[in-house]
């Protein structure tokens, strides 16, 4: 024990005079302390915003729409994976419906592109739903369902939004040549 305090009173002696001892000022702590809660307010806020919103529209799409009628039910799946999987997929379907309608010569390339990305996604889901029947129900199986749920909803989500940013452009540009 001796010994260990003779190295570190050794160290602290080769240290001398190359310390930082600047003394901060007093509102540093406090302007730290206010970035970081905003900081996290900010990101509370978005997140507990983003869960009421999916909560509110699963909720609604359950009593609305409580089986979809049309597609391939999941096999060897519980009740709560076929639910999930009906919820999301009318939220899907839904999506890809106001794309459709929103079809037109300025957009045509974006929709169809979109179309394209959403096949593959389709597919990678249906790799997902073999893995499902084959090896069962397990958490790595399901969270690639969600996954693939939810990044497809994104997906159309962001395509939408872009179609309505053209949309926008395509108005100001009429309006200016009128």
């Amino acid at each position: 024990m001796k010994n260990e305090n003779e190295k570190l009173d050794q160290l602290f002696e080769n240290f001398e005079n190359q310390w930082d001892v600047q003394e901060l000022d007093s509102q540093h702590f406090n302007r730290f302390s206010e970035k970081l809660n905003l900081k996290k307010r900010k990101r509370n806020f978005g997140l507990i915003y983003a869960i009421a919103a999916s909560v509110v529209v699963l909720l609604g799409i359950t009593m609305f729409y409580p089986k979809a009628d049309n597609r391939q039910e999941l096999k060897f799946a519980s009740k709560e994976t076929k639910q999930t999987d009906s919820i999301f997929t009318v939220l899907i379907e839904r999506q890809l419906e106001q794309i459709e309608a929103k079809k037109s010569p300025e957009n045509e390339k974006i929709i169809s592109d979109a179309l394209q990305q959403m096949k593959s996604l389709d597919s990678d889901y249906e790799k997902i739903k073999h893995e499902l029947e084959v090896n069962g129900e397990c958490k790595p199986i399901i969270y690639a369902m969600i996954s693939n749920l939810q990044t497809r909803i994104s997906f159309l989500q962001s395509v939408l939004q872009n179609i309505e940013q053209t949309e926008k452009l395509k108005k100001l540009k009429d309006e200016k040549t009128i």
